[in-house]
């Protein structure tokens, strides 16, 4: 069995491929490709030389940065006879510009194959999240929103473009036939889209890229495709039948409540006073003090009388 052989320590950075060996042109592995994917994932694919011999085995180490160590691929995609043809990644972030990929054949007279990648160019976009659509039939036009994809490396909203597809649908039993296409590119996390008709059917989908920063220029993943309109939207006259019936709805509540609390709390009524049949409270002390004062009164007037 053919050892591992060693990795060296150099690379050419003017270029993202350097092949390394005079005489041995073509041994090296060809077509070499990197993807990254939902966020962390990354997968390494490669063909094997056409002139190597056919037990000639391929190892794949990588490193994201010149500091770090390399680290050998842990599993490794094979073809119908064994050989190493491709490379699966887990947990991958893209930290740096650049990362570094070698590729060793086991043999002598084996070439090896290097490069240097910038990770975010290879970056294959997650589409767009949480894609919504509110429509109204009184103003036609929808109001639509998403979310910025899922990235390791970039926060800022204003890093990537979009592109919407807004498809008109067909609908036999309605009688439309015709189909329409309309797309357009933006920068906004929402878009107004005007031509709204409440008794068609449509759908949108939407995908993203690079608006300026550390992202890939190439075009994400699209959307699931959202569809709006036809049966799940209100005509007018629905809209204004839902406005009387909620006001309907709204004074019965509010006489059934006023009935309820009429019931249950009874009003008081006040009685007016009767001046000319209310008894006045009597002070019993005072009474007999005042009837005192009288007597002693009236004796006085009857001894000055008979003195005189």
């Amino acid at each position: 069995m053919a050892s591992v052989p060693s990795v060296p320590l150099y690379y050419n950075r003017h270029r993202e491929t350097s092949l390394q060996g005079g005489d041995m042109n073509g041994t090296a592995i060809e077509n070499f490709i990197c993807v990254i994917y939902n966020v962390s994932f990354m997968n390494c694919t490669w063909h094997v030389s056409r002139t190597a011999p056919g037990d000639t085995q391929y190892f794949l180490y990588w490193k994201s940065s010149r500091k770090e160590d390399f680290i050998g691929c842990q599993n490794y995609v094979k073809d119908n006879c064994g050989r190493h043809t491709g490379c699966r990644f887990q947990n991958v972030t893209i930290k740096n510009k650049s990362a570094y990929f070698l590729v060793n054949g086991s043999g002598q007279n084996i070439q090896s194959y290097k490069n240097m990648i910038a990770l975010y160019k290879i970056e294959k976009l997650t589409p767009p999240l949480n894609v919504t659509v509110n429509c109204t039939g009184l103003s036609h036009s929808c109001e639509i929103k998403w979310q910025p994809p899922r990235t390791s490396h970039v926060k800022r909203n204003t890093c990537f473009k979009y592109q919407v597809v807004i498809e008109k649908k067909a609908d036999p039993e309605k009688g439309i036939k015709d189909t329409s296409k309309m797309e357009t590119n933006i920068t906004e996390n929402s878009y107004i889209f005007d031509s709204f008709n409440a008794e068609k059917r449509y759908s949108i989908k939407i995908r993203a890229t690079d608006n300026g920063c550390l992202v890939s220029k190439n075009w994400g993943e699209w959307s699931t495709p959202v569809e709006f309109g036809g049966e799940q939207l209100m005509s007018t006259s629905s809209y204004v039948l839902l406005l009387v019936s909620g006001l309907a709805a709204s004074i019965v509540f509010f006489l059934c409540a006023v009935n309820i609390y009429l019931k249950i709390v009874p009003a008081r009524v006040l009685q007016p006073k009767d001046p000319f049949h209310e008894i006045a409270p009597v002070n019993f002390q005072t009474e007999y003090e005042n009837q005192l004062i009288r007597h002693e009164t009236e004796e006085i007037i009857t001894v000055i009388e008979e003195v005189a």
